[in-house]
């Protein structure tokens, strides 16, 4: 495993060990009030262990090094753990729901209410701040699955609040209805977070294009062009869990020999690695210039030019992403 890989794996195993552990925590405190509301955030939590060790066992498989059978790499498994756990996400909004219909229309009788908020309060703060961190971690080390188990843990932390206020303003007015009330509320929320998790593990699995890091590449690049990078196009990024694959096609001057149209490309893999981290593969093609090429080259130095130079044709991801070649025509 990598660094990144270690640090992430670690980490998912604090997650999912503190969600046995709260898991347990409200069951307690189910048993104390029996608490359908209680009982409710105690069933998501079921899924929140089982959301866990997915997570866990994914980011092994996507630590695993290349083989024949996956050349490149393991990481995709993430996008199918996120979708999953997103979907359990979903499953337990719909299941709140139904348990927050079922107590509306038969209200149960809560003991011990005082003792069960101050328990419910505990895991939700902990679930916050261990899914604040699993998040800030995954972002960090590029990791889809740190990302949906944190969010998933803050989802949660949602639910549980909602709980919460229902247990109090049920404490206080002895109104049955307010903790389903307000759980439905927030199932609505719980839904509408699996239903992103899921989406973004589908395009992830689909290779959709992410245009804001495609637009951050792009503009790093024009940024630190060289006048040997006459051009630039048929770019793409796909992501196989913490690792980018880059690859493109770039047009040098024609009479470059197979040295220097390699140092050409070391320099722009190393200001690529330079401002997104070392974990990514670059696969550049060279191409040679053309005639027409001449009006959009800032290369000074040239005693092959045809025609002077013109205008630079600034690269943007409209005219990167196409497999064609610039032209001033």
């Amino acid at each position: 495993m990598n660094t990144k890989s270690v640090e992430n794996y670690k980490f998912q195993k604090i997650v999912a060990i503190v969600g046995v552990l709260l898991f347990v925590i409200k069951v307690i405190a189910w048993s104390m009030t029996h608490s359908v509301a209680i009982l409710t955030d105690a069933l998501e939590s079921v899924i929140n262990v089982i959301s866990g060790f997915i997570g866990l066992y994914s980011l092994y498989l996507s630590s695993l090094p290349r083989d024949r059978n996956h050349p490149y790499g393991h990481g995709k498994v993430e996008f199918i753990s996120a979708s999953i756990e997103g979907g359990l996400i979903i499953m337990a909004g719909v299941v709140i729901i139904f348990e927050a219909v079922k107590n509306l229309v038969h209200p149960q009788p809560i003991g011990k209410l005082d003792y069960g908020i101050i328990l419910v309060a505990i895991t939700a703060i902990v679930n916050y701040i261990l899914g604040w961190y699993a998040i800030q971690k995954g972002q960090k080390n590029k990791s889809l699955a740190l990302v949906a188990s944190g969010r998933h843990l803050q989802s949660d932390t949602y639910s549980t609040i909602g709980i919460i206020i229902g247990l109090i303003l049920l404490y206080f007015t002895g109104y049955a209805w307010l903790d389903a009330g307000v759980a439905l509320i927030f199932a609505m929320i719980i839904i509408v977070t699996g239903y992103k998790i899921v989406r973004g593990a589908v395009s992830g699995i689909m290779d959709e294009t992410d245009e804001l890091l495609l637009d951050e590449v792009v503009a790093h690049l024009q940024a630190v062009r060289r006048p040997n990078w006459i051009d630039l196009h048929n770019m793409r990024i796909i992501k196989y869990g913490s690792v980018l694959h880059f690859d493109c096609h770039m047009t040098v001057p024609w009479y470059f020999n197979v040295v220097e149209a390699h140092q050409e490309v070391d320099a722009l893999q190393k200001e690529i690695e330079d401002k997104f981290g070392d974990e990514i593969e670059i696969f550049v093609h060279v191409d040679d210039c053309k005639p027409f090429s001449c009006e959009l080259c800032t290369k000074e130095d040239c005693s092959y030019r045809k025609e002077p130079f013109n205008h630079i044709v600034e690269w943007t991801i409209d005219n990167v992403l196409p497999n064609k070649r610039h032209n001033s025509k």
